[in-house]
């Protein structure tokens, strides 16, 4: 008879990973649920009214913003990763689909992305490290791409000791790994 199924985390676990090296910490999220959302052509006020009732912030360009049960951070023109929390969106998308009807794009993206919570007292000496966002000069609620280590990531501030680092799932380790040794080079 065959093993049961056990899901795992990005990092090959199964629980999420905790990793502290002096002031920085890095937690690897299993707990939050995302999709893609963009606007169709010409349903920009379609859309906009939709996820006000439905309690999801669309933030401007670069930035994040918080919501209920919801939260998003931008990507693009029209477009934004969106939020949950995994116990009650385990299918976002699906979820999402109906409330935006034919007026957005909706995709699944929960197990393509890797989530890491970094948070210190001040993250600037890590960060100027691994990405080109200066980050002491960008306010909170900051949502950008960038590239550590030669991986796409999307960096989003929550204030000057903590950040929410979304990276491709198939890249988790070389991720964490680029973190690890970062803030070890640190101490």
């Amino acid at each position: 008879m065959a093993e049961p199924l056990h899901a795992l985390t990005a990092l090959g676990q199964t629980i999420p990973y905790t990793k502290e090296i002096g002031p920085y910490r890095i937690i690897e999220r299993f707990d939050v649920a995302l999709a893609s959302l963009a606007t169709r052509k010409g349903r920009d006020g379609e859309v906009r009214a939709a996820a006000a009732k439905a309690g999801l912030p669309l933030p401007d360009p670069a930035r994040a913003a918080s919501g209920n049960p919801y939260s998003a951070f931008w990507v693009a023109p029209d477009m934004w990763m969106v939020e949950a929390d995994f116990a009650t969106h385990e299918d976002i998308a699906a979820l999402l689909k109906p409330l935006f009807g034919e007026a957005a794009s909706i995709t699944e993206q929960t197990d393509a992305w890797v989530r890491f919570d970094i948070t210190a007292g001040n993250l600037a000496p890590l960060l100027e490290r691994l990405s080109n966002v200066d980050f002491p000069a960008v306010p909170d609620g900051y949502a950008s791409r960038t590239v550590i280590e030669h991986i796409g990531c999307y960096l989003i501030r929550r204030d000057i000791g903590s950040v929410v680092l979304y990276g491709p799932r198939s890249s988790a380790k070389s991720l964490f790994h680029a973190l690890e040794v970062t803030a070890r080079s640190l101490l």
